[in-house]
């Protein structure tokens, strides 16, 4: 595929960028110097121990926190009870990363109450049929014919829902854009969702791509039998492609969209989505707008390659880019305008020239958009493995960079939580493999001229998605060490700016921990503590209908009807400072058990090795093998890929791989059995087990 790099005519660039409007958003102040105050000057509080598989996260005007979990779950935090009530159940296909991704409210939400989500509708894609258990009909093919992967096409839906009280009215859907998707493949297809001060909506789409067989450089096999999933020039790189993007529209009272001005191409240009603002984009999960000046803060995580090759490219980077015009950020080509990937050859194993980032060409056959791009923009900040010579706060590990929110001190703000003037414009930077969180100081070009760690002693476990909130306090969303599932450290939690007291901590238990209705429950506040030393008030809620059920320190309940509770106490010190714990309480049919009979913990394999599985179920009603999931996810430093879902108790899965995960180390292979099963109400049980390498 060796690409010529023909000159990039003037009247090309012309198509390129609007010529009549300004591209620049307003410079960004001079930061103020104050030193950030030390972790003790802070609090974390705890709001939801049970967040499900924890994505994303949007405070509402009155605090109020919706917070979504990848299978569908939407819940909202309500600190007046201190409950997490269930707002709605998405139905969503799931599959590899799929499922529901961003979360937002709109501008003017007090008004229109319009809540936005990104999520995968389930359409009518094919899923494993457990009867053929060494087949997995799930999986898209890697090589086959365009009829072959035609099934498989589908897409990301961006809508809009009204929010009614604590319910998320799913019957008053608006469907704004969907974005196309290659299904049953890894990877890269989540969306942050936020607005700038003009009410224009901001949407991030991944590369959508499969990087797992390019040696963890540049994906793009272009051989005419091989699943396009493995070029990436057809979306991150395709100026006629949504996907690789950070997209910009105006949403209007419909439900549709306008164009607003100022994007990378003028509405009406020929193989050209006027929607993208900025595109070359890989996986760009997490972002927000800075309220102030407009400027867009992405961070985009790196390819797998643990060192340059320069027959292939440079190693694996992340990216934190200020965006504050249209631009192209290079991927699949360049990681910045002097670090070109190498164009290669999948079909002999050859490689070319390196691309020209100043001139990017597009030659792909699965491209249907402009040959000649944009030249390539540089990231404000590149990082890799190892120590940044230049940015060596970063520190060293994997690479999740997440683009965290910009505070914006309002010193009429009368919170008591909100977070101090010393933060006042300085946007944050979340690392969800690092487990920190960094304030970046930024000059007038939006350039980082300083790094500061925030909170540092304070434990922020693979934070998912941070927001402040209108009380001035950050709200982190933390998906916790684990795969796919509600980790045991997973949580909704708050970070209070201290003032005066702090907030108290509640503990809770529950004695039995299941069973028939009616059941009679012991309940304990042992171990809640103030650190203040104050008198609390204790408040339960048994039932979820928001109502003190007892003001006791250790009340007993007794439960009439079967169902799936979440018995809550709040606890509240003489300032009014008020904190929640909740136990989950399953009333009625037991959950089941589930365990793998094969493989097991530790067992080695190679990555190819076709790994065949047996579930044991063990439940108080008939078990229906049919609705057990096993997932294989490819585990690498401390996050994992979702590479195949199959169906029964019994079955196979291939766990596929490049040589060495392009060079990439301390990979494992996970797997995930899963079975929900039909009592009433129904329960869900898991097992995981972690298999070496021996390849």
């Amino acid at each position: 595929m060796m690409r010529r790099l023909p000159v990039l005519a003037a009247a090309g660039v012309a198509l390129l960028v609007t010529p009549s409007v300004a591209v620049a958003a307003p410079s960004a102040p001079v930061q103020p110097s104050a030193a950030l105050p030390p972790s003790s000057a802070f609090q974390k509080v705890t709001l939801n121990d049970f967040p499900g598989e924890p994505i994303a996260l949007a405070v509402l005007p009155d605090n109020r926190v919706l917070h979504t979990a990848r299978g569908g779950a939407v819940r909202i935090h309500e600190p007046s009870t201190g409950r997490n009530v269930l707002a709605a159940t998405i139905p969503v296909y799931l599959h590899d990363e799929e499922g529901v991704q961003g979360i937002a409210i709109d501008p003017d939400f007090e008004q229109n109450k319009w809540v936005y989500v990104y999520y995968s509708p389930p359409l009518d894609t094919p899923a494993d049929d457990p009867n053929t258990p060494q087949v997995n009909e799930g999986d898209a093919p890697t090589e086959g014919t365009a009829a072959d992967f035609a099934k498989f096409k589908g897409h990301m839906q961006l809508s809009r829902y009204k929010l009614q009280g604590n319910t998320l009215k799913l019957n008053t859907e608006q469907k704004i854009m969907q974005v196309p998707t290659d299904r049953g493949q890894c990877c890269h297809v989540g969306g942050k969702i936020d607005f700038d001060s003009k009410g224009n909506l901001y949407l991030s789409t991944g590369d959508d791509s499969n990087p797992f067989s390019s040696d963890g450089y540049a994906p793009i096999d272009e051989r005419a039998n091989r699943n396009p999933v493995f070029d990436a020039q057809r979306t991150a790189a395709n100026t006629n492609d949504l996907r690789g993007k950070v997209l910009r529209i105006k949403v209007d009272k419909r439900g549709s969209y306008t164009i607003p001005a100022g994007n990378l191409f003028k509405v009406g240009t020929a193989k050209t989505r006027p929607e993208i603002y900025a595109m070359g984009l890989r996986n760009p999960f997490r972002f927000t707008v800075d309220p102030k000046t407009d400027v867009v803060y992405v961070g985009d995580y790196s390819p797998d390659a643990n060192a340059a090759n320069p027959a292939r490219g440079p190693a694996g980077q992340g990216r934190w880019l200020a965006i504050d015009k249209p631009a192209n950020y290079g991927w699949p080509y360049c990681v910045a305008p002097d670090q070109p990937y190498v164009d290669y050859d999948f079909a002999t194993g050859t490689s070319g020239a390196p691309f020209n980032c100043a001139k990017p060409v597009n030659e792909s056959p699965n491209n249907t958009g402009l040959k000649n791009l944009p030249a390539v923009e540089k990231p404000e900040i590149i990082y890799g493995y190892g120590a940044s010579a230049q940015f060596p706060e970063l520190g060293t590990g994997g690479i999740g960079p997440m683009g965290g929110p910009a505070y914006e001190f309002d010193k009429s703000n009368k919170s008591q939580v909100k977070w101090p003037a010393s933060f006042d414009g300085k946007p944050l930077f979340a690392e969800w493999t690092r487990d920190y969180i960094k304030a970046f100081t930024l000059n007038r070009q939006n350039q980082v001229t300083k790094i500061e760690s925030v909170v540092p002693d304070i434990v922020v476990d693979n934070p998912m998605d941070l927001e402040f909130g209108p009380d001035g306090a950050l709200y982190v969303l933390e998906y916790g060490d684990g795969y796919f599932a509600e980790n045991p450290d997973a949580q909704l939690a708050r970070i209070d700016f201290v003032r005066g007291n702090r907030t108290p901590i509640p503990k809770v238990s529950a004695t039995p921990t299941s069973g028939q209705a009616p059941l009679t429950v012991k309940f304990s506040s042992a171990g809640t503590t103030d650190p203040d030393g104050d008198t609390l008030r204790y408040a339960w809620d048994f039932n979820g209908d928001g109502r003190v059920d007892s003001t006791a320190l250790n009340p007993t309940y007794t439960f009439t009807k079967n169902g799936n509770y979440r018995p809550t106490l709040k606890v509240t010190d003489p300032t009014g400072r008020s904190a929640s714990a909740e136990v989950i309480l399953p009333v009625g049919t037991a959950a089941p058990v589930v365990e793998f009979i094969t493989p097991q913990e530790g067992q080695p394999f190679a990555f190819g090795d076709t790994v065949n599985f047996e579930i044991k179920v063990t439940d108080d009603a008939p078990v229906d093998c049919s609705k057990v999931t096993v997932t294989y996810i490819l585990g690498h430093d401390q996050h994992g890929h979702p590479l195949s879902t199959a169906s029964g108790c019994t079955g196979s899965i291939t766990t596929f791989l490049d040589a060495g995960h392009a060079g990439a180390s301390n990979l494992t292979g996970v797997f995930v059995a899963s079975y929900t099963d039909s009592g009433d109400p129904a329960q869900t049980g898991t097992a995981t087990v972690v298999l070496q390498p021996s390849n």
